[in-house]
């Protein structure tokens, strides 16, 4: 369960690694970074996207390794599955960036897929 913790860690960490990307270098508004963000083109305005889908993505991991959890799913399962969904959560990120759109959904799937992996495993171990 040590990996899934650190891999968790990270996850907590990357909307904030995206959304230093879409400012480091800007004359960023403070006063109203929101509308700032929204006026952004290229790169910028991807990372902030990509900010936005961490967040969301965050919600789906941390349920999932709660509902693997539960359902005493071997740690080392949930270790391996959860390097997964972070090799693929930064693999998104670069491909966000890149502009590489088509690559960045399939990376996108892996992520997200092994985030249902962890659910079913972990209500499968329950019954």
């Amino acid at each position: 369960m040590n990996i899934a913790i650190w891999t968790l860690l990270v996850a907590v960490l990357m909307p904030i690694v995206c959304a230093g990307i879409s400012k480091v270098g800007a004359r960023y508004d403070n006063r109203e970074p929101r509308a700032w963000l929204g006026r952004q083109q290229g790169y910028r305005a991807r990372a902030f996207a990509a900010q936005q889908n961490s967040w969301e993505a965050l919600a789906v991991y941390v349920a999932a390794l709660v509902a693997a959890s539960l359902g005493t799913v071997s740690p080392e399962v949930i270790g391996q599955l959860a390097i997964v969904f972070l090799v693929a959560r930064i693999a998104y990120l670069a491909c966000y960036l890149a502009d590489q759109a088509t690559l960045r959904s399939i990376t996108w799937l892996v992520a997200y897929g092994s985030c249902v992996c962890l659910i079913v495993m972990g209500a499968r171990a329950a019954l």
